[in-house]
């Protein structure tokens, strides 16, 4: 059962992430940028997407060293900010397409966990059927919640660094290169020296203030 579920949370980990990038392609798109498009990026297809070290080799190290908590992302969907209508507003809004369609997927398989929970007779299972697809669902809503949350941190290549240079003064032009050159290594820093271990906990709290109770998997 443990290694069902540990595949499982490697497959939702990749549409998840695979998801995430199309947002941004679409709310892009919808903006008047069509490179996304051009690219063949607006497709469900994993291979489109795959990024070597943050698809493949972060979540597969994070697997091996038994981490309750996989995290990883896929290739960014190229954008083009030049063929946006909006060309104050247009960046912004594709960096926070990602975590915001994160989010709504948790919200709404949250909401799905609730109603199992409450009306198991409804759906004619029984109860280890029930606690079964809880763990399923509930997989699926805290990785998304936790992948939201993983994506607005303010560093590079993630979306919340592109939201903090949005609204970052000019005068901090200097840290902005500073964060760019080295934000991957930070990034991997962050990952392994306990970052995600405060990002699981808000999105377990996310989780458990929408079903009632904790799922406990992170």
């Amino acid at each position: 059962m443990d290694l069902i579920i540990a595949i499982f949370s490697l497959i939702v980990l990749l549409f998840s992430v695979i998801i995430h990038e199309l947002a941004h392609g679409y709310v892009a798109y919808s903006l008047g940028d069509p490179t996304a498009k051009y690219e063949g990026r607006l497709t469900l297809n994993p291979l489109k997407h795959l990024d070597f070290f943050g698809s493949i080799i972060l979540p597969l190290l994070l697997f091996i060293s038994q981490s309750p908590i996989l995290v990883g992302w896929a290739k960014p969907v190229p954008v083009n900010p030049y063929n946006f209508k909006d060309q104050k507003w247009g960046t912004l809004k594709v960096s926070i397409a990602g975590p915001a369609t994160n989010f709504l997927i948790a919200i709404i398989f949250s909401i799905f966990v609730r109603l199992l929970n409450a009306q198991q007779q409804l759906f004619f299972i029984s109860p280890q059927q029930a606690a079964f697809f809880t763990e399923l669902l509930g997989i699926v809503a805290i990785y998304n919640f936790l992948w939201g949350l993983f994506n607005l941190v303010p560093i590079p290549p993630l979306d919340g660094s592109w939201i903090l240079f949005r609204f970052l003064p000019q005068r901090f032009e200097k840290f902005k290169m500073f964060i760019q050159q080295y934000g991957l290594f930070i990034l991997i820093f962050f990952i392994f020296f306990g970052g995600l271990s405060g990002l699981s906990f808000i999105a377990q709290l996310f989780y458990s203030l929408i079903v009632g109770t904790p799922l406990g998997l992170l």
